[in-house]
């Protein structure tokens, strides 16, 4: 499991190789997400600079108490919002940059595509195809945020456990929808996805996982975002070839014995 999880992670530094190979179409990445960066940045920095009135108004009851009790728990529920809004903000973001840069991230995939060769000829989806994922996204988004507000409440580690549900959920969301163009390419039902994502889900954390810590770098996703489109593309291809393999019949290590001869 480790082993798969560390694989996932290098497939996400796999996808900056096209920085060398196609440093122009990697340029062009960059202009949706410092778009939906900036679009973000309007309603994540008065939410932060808010937040110690935000904390007291969700803490009525801790009025009265004494420093530093009061300033710890609204500390840590500060933390915990703070998480939550991230946990929504990688969503949104990334529903925003694909729905914004479909025709430069639909190059990328392409141009992977042509160099790990068969290409699919289709192409990984239409314009409205990528509206309905990135609604789908905020949606599971709005629901992982919910969670991690409801798990960071929980007494003594709750802000931890918050931060980490937070990451682990929504780099799993984040990898499930980064791969779905090469899977919409192939014309995948929902069964053969989800029997895909079964059986690699170690490798499709790590790439998640990993995603999802770049994001929360200041600058990291508008840097990372190109390269997660190509890598979602390996990984999407990787998950291909584990299944065919998987589903390939292997031939019998000894031949079998002679039949027996029948007696004159």
């Amino acid at each position: 499991m480790i082993r798969e999880f560390a694989t996932g992670v290098r497939t996400l530094l796999h996808g900056f190789g096209l920085w060398r190979t196609r440093p122009g179409l990697m340029m062009l990445g960059l202009i949706p997400a410092i778009i939906a960066v900036l679009i973000l940045a309007a309603a994540l920095i008065p939410l932060v600079i808010g937040m110690p009135s935000v904390s007291a108004w969700l803490t009525p009851f801790a009025e009265g108490w004494i420093e530093p009790w009061k300033g710890l728990l609204r500390a840590a529920v500060g933390f915990v919002v703070v998480a939550a809004a991230l946990a929504l903000a990688s969503a949104v973001f990334s529903a925003l940059t694909l729905t914004i840069g479909d025709p430069f991230y639909q190059r990328i995939w392409h141009a992977v595509e042509v160099d790990l060769g068969d290409a699919p000829p289709a192409d990984g989806g239409s314009f409205w195809t990528t509206i309905g994922e990135g609604l789908r996204l905020v949606v599971l988004g709005i629901l992982i945020a919910i969670l991690v507000l409801l798990i960071g409440f929980l007494p003594a580690v709750g802000g931890f456990l918050g931060a980490i549900a937070g990451v682990v959920l929504t780099g799993r969301l984040l990898a499930r929808e980064l791969t779905g163009r090469a899977f919409d390419a192939r014309d995948l039902s929902p069964a053969d996805r989800a029997a895909l994502f079964s059986g690699s889900r170690a490798r499709v954390l790590g790439f998640g996982v990993a995603t999802q810590l770049c994001f929360l770098i200041p600058g990291g996703a508008v840097a990372v975002m190109p390269a997660a489109v190509a890598g979602s593309t390996v990984l999407a291809r990787d998950m291909l070839a584990r299944a065919a393999v998987t589903a390939s019949p292997h031939p019998p290590l000894l031949p079998p014995p002679p039949a027996p001869s029948e007696a004159p």
